[in-house]
């Protein structure tokens, strides 16, 4: 068995993987972390989970501490991009921890939170930087930031920014990079479009992959139940009293879709939150960690918020409604069985959504196992709390449904101000499900 001990590593970075109780390297961390203390750019695959996060911060911290420079202002020397707030939070907090001993300055920066402070962290320069590419650009675009002394640059969730369309903001940033760099390209899924996009950054990459292409986690069992649209409210609420659930996320395309999932389970004595686009900073902030504390069990939450909901113990995810985007069902049920334990994937689908589920089949080649209606199921419908209707005009739904709620996916004015793809271009083919179904 290969321990960290055997990979090369510092003694600072051991100490730090010791106190944390890591011993034995994942398959990415495994492959990815020799040629990365080579030098070599890396194109790594690996579902959501499987610890990429160490798998580039730790040689990357490696680098920074065998070759120590002074910090210039408005600079930084490794730069990681994150398509969300919660995830680079999370990426700079991984990186703080590993490198808890070493001299190393980390900053986070990203929208929702005055930029003010941003850039009074940036005027003396730091180690790491992690950002959204929108936030990162506005930091530039005041003269607060220049990319000149990156040295490592690291592009996370690529699939993720594409779906959210920062394929513009890339191209740009992409520009501004040193040529002279070492670069770390990382996706839980890899369609030709990320490929393609991957060749952008990289100068012959080590090819990384621990799983097979948009395969789901082999630990999480995956079941679907056939129900009226009408009354998903009512077995998600009869679930989450039967189910033995540790913690539970359960996933909406819409926001107004969360926020009344959130209203209706409250109302039958069921504590939870949810956490959207539409939530300040400071909300989805305090809603994460009250997830994460066990304060609350149920979090309800949208796909542009899946990739940064990274906690352990997630025992349970509902797919109270199915994605219209095959891969973000493997990004949504990649939130539990994380760490090598078990979890459970449970899909509300109502007969508008089965050529969804076709999709979601074909891509991951696994047949979710049915599960019927409760025994008694109207009984209980009838006696439970009626779901709350939105307040919703027809003017609104239409609008909603032209935007394509919080589906990330959605052509709405909000994306093309990001850089809209054109039928054809690039990530084309995952703005809506074929009738013939499938690639």
């Amino acid at each position: 068995m290969t321990h960290f001990s055997d990979l090369g590593l510092a003694k600072p970075l051991l100490a730090a993987l010791k106190s944390k109780g890591y011993e034995t390297p994942t398959p990415i961390q495994l492959q990815a972390i020799p040629p990365l203390l080579e030098g070599k750019d890396l194109c790594g695959i690996a579902q959501t989970g499987t610890g990429k996060t160490a798998a580039f911060a730790l040689p990357s911290l490696q680098y920074l501490m065998n070759n120590p420079k002074p910090r210039a202002p408005l600079t930084c020397r490794m730069l990681v991009l994150s398509p969300t707030r919660e995830l680079a939070a999370q990426i700079a907090q991984s990186f703080r921890d590993y490198g808890r001993q070493m001299q190393v300055r980390v900053e986070t920066v990203f929208g929702g939170v005055p930029i003010g402070r941003q850039i009074k962290s940036l005027s003396s320069g730091v180690d790491v930087l992690v950002a959204t590419p929108g936030r990162l650009l506005d930091l530039i675009d005041q003269r607060a930031l220049s990319l000149r002394n990156v040295e490592i640059f690291v592009l996370d969730e690529a699939d993720q920014m594409l779906d959210l369309g920062f394929i513009h903001s890339l191209k740009r940033i992409d520009k501004m990079l040193p040529k002279e760099r070492q670069s770390l390209f990382f996706s839980a899924t890899m369609p030709k479009t990320i490929a393609e996009l991957g060749d952008r950054f990289l100068t012959n990459p080590v090819r990384v992959s621990v799983t097979p292409e948009s395969t789901t986690a082999e630990r999480v069992q995956q079941f679907v139940t056939f129900v009226n649209q009408k009354e998903k409210q009512a077995l998600l609420t009869i679930r989450l009293r039967e189910e033995p659930i540790d913690r539970a996320l359960v996933f909406t395309r819409t926001k107004h879709g969360a926020d009344r999932v959130v209203k209706n389970l409250q109302a039958s004595g069921i504590p939870c939150a949810a956490i959207h686009g539409n939530k300040s900073q400071a909300q989805r902030t305090t809603a994460l960690q009250a997830f994460r504390n066990g304060e609350i069990r149920i979090l309800v939450a949208t796909d542009i918020a899946a990739r940064g909901i990274d906690v352990s113990g997630v025992s349970h995810v509902f797919n109270f409604e199915l994605p219209n985007v095959a891969e973000q069902y493997v990004h949504r049920i990649g939130r539990t069985a994380r760490a090598g334990r078990d979890g459970i994937a449970i899909s509300f689908v109502d007969g508008e959504e089965r050529a969804y589920l076709r999709q979601i089949e074909r891509l991951t080649r696994v047949q979710l196992e049915p599960v019927p209606l409760p025994e008694g199921f109207a009984a209980v419908v009838a006696s439970l709390p009626k779901p709350k209707q939105a307040p919703a005009t027809a003017q609104r739904r239409h609008e909603e449904a032209r935007r394509g709620g919080d589906n990330p996916n959605a052509n709405n004015a909000k994306r093309r101000r990001f850089g809209n793809r054109k039928p054809g271009g690039v990530g084309a083919h995952k703005g809506a499900i074929r009738k013939t179904g499938g690639r």
